[in-house]
């Protein structure tokens, strides 16, 4: 997906979870093409460091990221950065949905806070944010939300997360009804391996070689193959594109590579 340095002038675009890995570069993707962005992350000193990387030091980009504190698992935040980007922009065109928590383990040890931590990040946080956005959400908008390929095929010890990333983009679907008066157009994205720093706290080095084995495309995904999909669906390119799911995995989740049979 080529880049469009004019794409998104004029619209703004929130983003959770934009500290780092698929947010921080669909951040950098979307202020390349001209647009102005939120990033939201829990971390003061985080936040600042993702500023300055994804802007580089550029003045014009820098003018046009805007970072603030909120955690997406807590609504009194969400309340407050949706007061935040009505003083300080008055409108949103695009929502990218992408704060979540990659937690694994076999069922039996799944205690109920930890069900009830990544429910409430990857679920509920995603929830409410397009809840609070929806009053700023310019009508003809776009939401995308970050589902994954464990929706798609079972994976062994995602059962608390697979089953958060398969409700939302159930949600996807039903607010892509939800808010067609509106001309609202609501997607998913569901990433395979990519490599961000959430892959490698859950995924062990030794481990890759046989993951990449696995992947008809023969490697992992990059930050900026997402970036350019969600671009792409935020996009007027993508204007009929709605309720649906894109899967960015490499064809892990369909194809079986030749050197494993």
């Amino acid at each position: 997906m080529t880049q469009n340095n004019s794409r998104f002038t004029g619209k703004t675009a929130l983003i959770t979870g934009g500290t780092s890995g698929m947010g921080a570069a669909t951040a950098r993707r979307l202020i390349a093409e001209g647009g102005q962005v939120i990033i939201t992350g829990r971390d003061k000193a985080r936040l600042d460091t993702a500023v300055a990387e994804i802007t580089g030091g550029t003045a014009e980009f820098a003018d046009r990221l805007l970072a603030v504190r909120a955690d997406a698992a807590d609504l009194t935040d969400l309340e407050a950065l949706a007061d935040t980007i009505r003083e300080r922009f008055g409108r949103l065109d695009v929502v990218f949905a992408n704060a979540g928590v990659g937690a694994f383990a076999p069922i039996g040890e799944v205690t109920a806070a930890e069900f009830d931590r990544i429910v409430g990040v990857n679920f509920r946080g995603v929830y409410f944010t397009i809840q609070q956005s929806l009053p700023l959400l310019a009508d003809g908008g776009a939401i995308v939300i970050n589902a994954s390929w464990t929706l798609h095929r079972g994976l062994p010890g995602a059962s608390v997360y697979a089953a958060t990333k398969a409700a939302v983009h159930n949600l996807s679907r039903t607010l892509a009804a939800d808010l067609s008066a509106r001309r609202i157009r609501v997607n998913s994205i569901s990433p395979g391996y990519i490599t961000t720093p959430m892959f490698h706290e859950n995924v062990a080095p030794e481990a890759h070689s046989d993951i990449i084995g696995a992947i008809a495309a023969g490697r992992l995904g990059t930050v900026e193959d997402i970036a350019g999909a969600v671009a792409f669906l935020a996009s007027e390119e993508a204007s009929y594109i709605n309720g649906q799911d894109l899967v960015i995995d490499g064809g892990i989740a369909t194809s079986t590579p030749a050197a494993m049979l």
